[in-house]
């Protein structure tokens, strides 16, 4: 197994910490103090061929191998973590999950304006009482005719007030087997949908998450996902690879509190020297970057599994638990390093301290990826 970047995939990263650096950076910490959904950067993002790189090139996009998705993740996380779950959840939840289980005509009709990012995708799995056993869900669907009805509450939708379309789990009204979710794609301008909140999160600011209600919902039939029944499969089989996305958000977000605990404690100055001189921090920064590069490693040796189409549910799920929990350290350590000053707004580590929290909760919790691998393990 060599990670070892190619000269394509080196290219690739180069050019989107060019673009990182130049075009996300000036404008992201307005946006997240305003609430603001990144628009005009999902536009050019759309513009340098990456949000279709989930997308086969049949289809208009510029569909790479899993490991380039984690390496524009990384880095774009590592400026804007709220960019990076937005694009994570388009590539790796919504075109995926077509390009996986989806018929010709969806393809047809939702991949190539995804790739150009003239409809902008969502995964909505989570209720209020559904979340970790998601199974558990209430939102109900039938059939009349040519034309499925839906009716349920979905929660924590990322990107929600936003998107234009979205990869949607439901259960039949009188089904009587626990587990017989069934996946939809549901156009946001169908009749009965309504966005019915925009939560206030504690950070990931300029990303919506978002409330929607079903009432009466109509699509038509050749809008379900796969069949009828098949809901379960789709859904964790997705998770299991958009893993590999929190992984790597979790590693670009955790670069950052890295590389910002260096700056400072190398300009700061106590009891006449630079902090970085004292051990205490030298040891914090050595234990930081080593966490770093342990994450690191975790998530490519996942998207590598899943680039080979070998099983890669464990090891995404390792990745997962490990890269977010690692995240959450180093920006507690970085934040700690800046003692009183990064408590304050003023300094770009209390914003990641804030992103970083929800890096262990969405996407399945630290104990759903425990629960994961252990059943692996134990079979």
């Amino acid at each position: 197994m060599n990670f070892k970047l190619n000269e394509e995939q080196k290219m690739l990263k180069e050019m989107v910490r060019h673009f990182a650096e130049n075009e996300i950076s000036p404008v992201a910490k307005e946006l997240e103090q305003k609430r603001e959904f990144p628009s005009t950067l999902i536009k050019k993002l759309a513009e340098l061929g990456l949000m279709g790189m989930s997308v086969p090139e049949k289809y208009g996009g510029s569909e790479t191998d899993s490991l380039s998705v984690s390496l524009v993740i990384e880095e774009i996380s590592r400026v804007s973590p709220s960019l990076a779950v937005i694009f994570s959840v388009h590539s790796s939840l919504f075109c995926y999950s077509i390009s996986k289980f989806g018929t010709e005509e969806q393809k047809r009709k939702y991949l190539p304006k995804a790739a150009e990012a003239k409809i902008l995708g969502a995964f909505s799995l989570s209720e209020s009482e559904a979340g970790s056993d998601a199974t558990a869900l209430k939102t109900s669907f039938v059939k009349k005719g040519d034309k499925y009805i839906l009716n349920g509450i979905k929660t924590w939708v990322t990107s929600g007030k936003n998107a234009n379309a979205f990869i949607l789990f439901a259960k039949h009204k009188t089904a009587s087997e626990k587990r017989k979710l069934s996946a939809f794609i549901v156009d946001k301008d169908s009749p009965g949908l309504k966005i019915t909140k925009v939560e206030d999160k504690m950070g990931l600011h300029s990303s919506m998450t978002s409330e929607i209600t079903l009432e009466d919902c109509e699509i038509p039939s050749s809008n379900i996902l796969g069949n009828e029944g098949q809901g379960t499969k789709i859904a964790f089989h997705c998770l299991d690879y958009s893993r590999i996305g929190i992984a790597s958000q979790s590693v670009g977000l955790a670069s950052r509190c890295l590389e910002e605990a260096i700056k400072y404690s190398t300009q700061r100055q106590a009891f006449g020297k630079n902090i970085s001189s004292f051990q205490t921090i030298q040891f914090k920064i050595a234990d930081m970057s080593t966490q770093l590069d342990a994450s690191r490693l975790l998530a490519y040796r996942a998207a590598y599994l899943a680039d080979q189409g070998q099983p890669f549910s464990k090891e995404s799920a390792m990745a997962k638990l490990f890269a977010s929990e690692a995240a959450n350290k180093i920006a507690y350590e970085a934040l700690q390093i800046h003692g009183g000053y990064g408590y304050s707004k003023e300094f770009l580590i209390e914003q990641l301290y804030r992103d970083a929290r929800a890096l262990t909760i969405y996407e399945g919790t630290s104990e759903i990826q425990r629960i994961v691998i252990s059943r692996y393990l134990l079979r």
